[in-house]
């Protein structure tokens, strides 16, 4: 590749870093955005974001799984290695369109991991290589890309762990859009939501969804721009 190819193409995939992180600012907005307005709005049912998990649970004869209360702003999550499923104060404690939307999600994953969900597993898997290489792969790829004419290894290993972040980005799309239709199944059919609820709930795990797909783009498009080193 020419020099000048090389920096248009360089240069197209940084700004097309900076581009995805713009979105990504942008979606994180909305969805902020989004949360806010929908946890004001209550549901008939008066059902706390707790009571929601909890019979969600029940209804799909899940009983080893418990509900507990986690510090924090849409810091929920369900954790497989003590199987909890940890709502925020927001969402614990209200009854709002919001707080049941969420709570169904997190229930989503408690199912998925106890019907063995394929994409859930594999990223389960990922897990710890992803601790390690979150903290270290920039700085070895930053080295590799100093001695890659001395070390190529090196520069190797640190595209590998930007691949297995991008990887864990892509294989966290179908775990989390499978949860919200889970969730929204439920929601709907079980009639704890109704109506313009139903919307408002599936508008709210949709914006959370995007935040996800912005991930996965953001890492593809990482990696592109560090392989192009090797196009040098």
């Amino acid at each position: 590749m020419d020099l000048t190819a090389m920096m248009n193409s360089r240069t197209f995939e940084f700004m097309l870093i900076i581009v995805i992180g713009a979105i990504g600012m942008l979606v994180q907005w909305r969805l902020q955005y989004v949360f806010k307005k929908y946890s004001r709005v209550k549901f008939p049912g008066g059902l706390t974001g707790r009571e929601v998990a909890e019979r969600m649970l029940q209804a799909n004869g899940i009983t080893d799984v418990r509900v507990i209360s986690t510090p924090g702003r849409l810091t929920d999550h369900f954790d497989p290695r003590n199987k909890t499923v940890n709502l925020s104060e927001p969402v614990y404690n209200t009854n709002s369109v919001a707080a049941a939307a969420v709570a169904a999600h997190e229930c989503g994953h408690a199912i998925q991991h106890a019907v063995g969900y394929a994409p859930l597993r594999m990223r389960s898997a990922l897990v710890p290589l992803i601790q390690v290489s979150s903290q270290w792969s920039f700085l070895v790829v930053i080295a590799g890309i100093a001695l890659i004419n001395v070390a190529p290894a090196i520069y190797w290993v640190g595209i590998a762990m930007i691949a297995a972040a991008a990887l864990f980005a892509i294989v966290t799309l179908p775990v989390e859009y499978n949860a919200s239709r889970r969730a929204m199944a439920w929601l709907a059919g079980s009639g704890t939501l109704h109506g313009d609820s139903v919307f408002q709930a599936q508008t709210a795990l949709n914006w959370a969804a995007r935040t996800y797909l912005v991930a996965a783009l953001s890492a593809i498009a990482t990696l592109l721009y560090y392989l192009g080193y090797r196009r040098d």
